[in-house]
């Protein structure tokens, strides 16, 4: 059993754990960034686990479904957005909100009509996906408009993720106040900047360092949840009901 083998079926456990964690804080607080963080991680998940099947099983057009959908497009703004909910109260987020939604249904509609144009007969099962999925999926001229929309929410998965994981870092650093959110949004930032970087060296053509970058990406993610949602002590509420300092 080679490396790739094993990442992504680690990643997918990591994922999984993660997933029912922050889903499990929305069945108790039904606060709508515990729900976007939910789906989004679930999605990165089904990514994981599809690469996993395909290194140990073989070709599946269901799951390549699935990979490319989830895993490759839509993830990273669904994860990213739960933090835009976190730290921006504004009616202007409900129209993001909105445009999200619509536009993840426009891509499940693309990706669908592109899943007959498949061509997988060069499929090899000791490559990663990421690596030959180019040559699976037709060209965008030919009727993979699909791959169109995934820019666009793999920039604004990153912009908001790692924006507001610094920013909220920046916001306790400032005031003194929580130190363990200030170490939690950093590794969440690490963890997201990972696995852009790896997507991005996978684009050039280098893409054996994409499973090692998702399994560093979910472990410093869900080890900075953990950090940062560790409950406040007396002292530090007291802190946070103070006001913030000027200057």
């Amino acid at each position: 059993m080679s490396l790739n083998q094993v990442l992504p079926f680690v990643s997918s456990v990591i994922m999984l754990v993660f997933t029912v964690s922050v889903l499990s804080r929305y069945r108790v607080r039904r606060k709508p960034q515990f729900l976007f963080w939910g789906i989004g991680l679930a999605m990165f998940g089904v990514g994981s686990f599809a690469e996993a099947y395909f290194s140990l099983i073989g070709w599946s057009t269901p799951v390549f479904f699935g990979w490319y959908l989830f895993g490759a497009a839509l993830n990273a703004g669904w994860i990213g957005h739960g933090t835009l909910l976190l730290l921006a109260r504004r009616r202007w987020v409900h129209v993001l909100t909105g445009l999200l939604i619509l536009g993840s249904l426009v891509t499940v509609l693309l990706m669908l009509g592109t899943m007959p144009l498949l061509d997988a007969s060069g499929f090899d099962r000791a490559l990663p996906i990421s690596q030959q999925y180019r040559t699976i999926m037709p060209a965008i001229q030919d009727g993979g408009q699909v791959r169109l929309t995934t820019p666009f929410f793999n920039i604004y998965g990153l912009v908001t993720l790692v924006g507001g994981a610094l920013w909220s870092a920046w916001l306790f650093l400032r005031r003194r106040v929580l130190p363990n959110r200030v170490v939690g949004n950093v590794l969440i930032a690490a963890g997201a900047l990972a696995v852009a970087s790896a997507s991005t060296l996978t684009r050039f053509g280098v893409g054996q360092y994409l499973y090692l970058g998702e399994l560093v990406a979910a472990g410093l993610m869900y080890s900075g949840f953990l950090v940062a949602a560790a409950p406040a002590t007396q002292a530090e509420r007291a802190q946070l009901a103070e006001p913030a300092p000027s200057g």
